[in-house]
């Protein structure tokens, strides 16, 4: 595998948070003064409009209907709220600061500032994020935020590390410390905060919960490997799961990933073993025989367990394949062949598990190996006939690909990339008609409006002109490496 190829395959594993080379040039012919001039334009005006207009306190949601009344996050949200899961404030801000670094332009620094000063503003006591913040003064008292107006002692303090919710929100204030060179003190002093915090509630044996309060009983918590339960529940007992180790949802990955980040900036050592202890964990969770492969959660005693309604203790074939590219990610940058050491036989265990079609099931049948489903009304079941449409029961097949980094892993040796500083994976130079598109897209204004559906809101029904996010994080950064590439030396 060429060194590009393996570059964009293992940023796309990290998260696309590291740089791996320059943005190639344009060839001459693609040197076009005037299309530059309106790319340039175009991105100023929708930085200014999404910073001025569209956030609140530099906070955003996921979503917007065209005049800006209704919003939405998973959830629905007031003017005053802003989203830290993702697609939310973090990945905004990153998607801010990353136009900066390509670019220099002062306006994409001036908003990530905003975008950083809003998260600070929504950190909790206990060190993290909640899914949302709230800036207006009265709905803030219901949380227990470290900035004023907050609410006392009895109001919500509950970080979570679900959906990359914690994790994207320091890594985004990782990388604007690291992009500001430290100087902006209340942010640098989030982050540690934050990042002490992830390491206080790191369980003995390398894990992390979903959601976290406070430091952990520590001897509530042996430092056992993985084990298959005598017997467990076929109906959902309903008991709470937010304690248990999580996998699900790259919960536990995107930790390791952020500390990993956070020594890479920092070099404090501190990291550097939390990420160590973080990977070993993968080593522990990995089950025995006959299914070698990781569950979506485990108990304190590392058995696979229920979490909700629709998610039974059993091997997942998703969380699987994520733990097989963290492991490898966690072999290049800490640069120890033993996170190597149990990838082929969970690949193989993979390989022989795909379904007829060539995915692989979400949940497979501890012991059996059976692929497990859901009915509509939530019965388990074998069959694939009667599916819930809210979640994916079988998912794509990457296991090529994940033997393709292995066995390069295996044949170059280490080859660590987040020390890195400039943030987008090396692509070849963005095609003029992709910077059309985007142009073409935007309004006088700077909005890029589409069709679609603000799901939560009850205001807007399908159809209707919406601005969102994901949109402008895409568009913002196809200029952004465009006027990078076509920039004069």
């Amino acid at each position: 595998m060429r060194r590009r190829e393996f570059c964009q395959r293992i940023g796309i594993a990290i998260g696309g948070y590291a740089f791996f080379g320059q943005t190639p040039a344009f060839e001459p012919e693609q040197q076009n003064p005037a299309l530059r001039g309106k790319a340039h334009d175009a991105l100023v005006r929708a930085v200014r409009f999404f910073d001025e207009k569209v956030s609140v306190e530099g906070g955003y949601v996921w979503a917007y209907s065209e005049d800006l009344r209704f919003r939405e996050g998973e959830g629905p949200a007031s003017p005053s709220t802003a989203w830290v899961q993702p697609p939310g404030t973090p990945s905004v801000g990153m998607a801010l600061l990353n136009a900066y670094r390509l670019t220099q332009e002062s306006i994409c620094l001036q908003a990530a500032t905003r975008t950083a000063h809003a998260l600070v503003k929504g950190q909790l006591v206990s060190g993290g994020w909640d899914y949302r913040i709230e800036f207006s003064p009265d709905a803030r008292r219901s949380y227990r935020y470290r900035q004023p107006p907050a609410g006392g002692e009895k109001a919500r303090n509950m970080s979570t590390l679900d959906d990359d919710t914690t994790q994207s929100a320091l890594r985004f204030l990782i990388e604007f410390d690291r992009t500001t060179g430290m100087a902006d003190r209340q942010v640098h002093e989030a982050v540690l905060y934050g990042l002490n915090s992830l390491l206080a509630v790191q369980r003995p044996n390398g894990g992390w919960p979903q959601r976290f309060s406070a430091p952990p009983r520590l001897e509530d918590y042996p430092d056992v490997s993985a084990s298959y339960p005598e017997d467990w529940p076929r109906q959902w007992p309903g008991t709470p799961y937010y304690d248990c180790y999580t996998l699900n949802d790259n919960a536990h990955n995107d930790a390791l990933k952020t500390v990993l980040l956070a020594w890479r900036v920092y070099g404090d050592e501190q990291y550097r073993m939390a990420a160590r202890r973080a990977a070993e964990f993968l080593l522990k969770a990995q089950m025995p025989d006959p299914q070698p492969a990781w569950a979506q959660q485990y108990d304190p005693q590392m058995r696979p367990c229920w979490a909700r309604k629709f998610e039974p203790p059993a091997i997942s074939g998703g969380e699987s394949q994520g733990v097989l590219r963290t492991l490898i990610l966690a072999f290049h940058e800490l640069a120890e062949p033993r996170f190597l050491d149990p990838i082929p036989r969970a690949l193989a265990y993979l390989e022989q598990s795909a379904l007829p079609d060539g995915r692989l099931a979400r949940f497979y049948e501890l012991k059996t190996n059976r692929p497990l489903y859901f009915t509509r009304d939530y019965q388990l079941t074998y069959s694939d006939a009667d599916l819930p449409t809210h979640y994916g029961f079988k998912i794509d097949n990457h296991v090529g690909t994940i033997r393709q980094l292995y066995e390069h892993a295996r044949r170059m040796g280490p080859q660590p990339l987040l020390r890195l500083e400039l943030p987008f994976p090396t692509l070849p130079s963005t095609q003029v008609r992709d910077v059309e598109r985007v142009l073409k897209g935007i309004d006088e204004q700077g909005r890029w409006v589409e069709i679609g559906n603000l799901k939560t809101s009850g205001k807007a029904a399908t159809g209707s002109r919406i601005i969102t996010t994901r949109t402008f994080i895409r568009n913002i950064g196809v200029l952004a490496q465009y006027l990078a590439a076509t920039r004069k030396e």
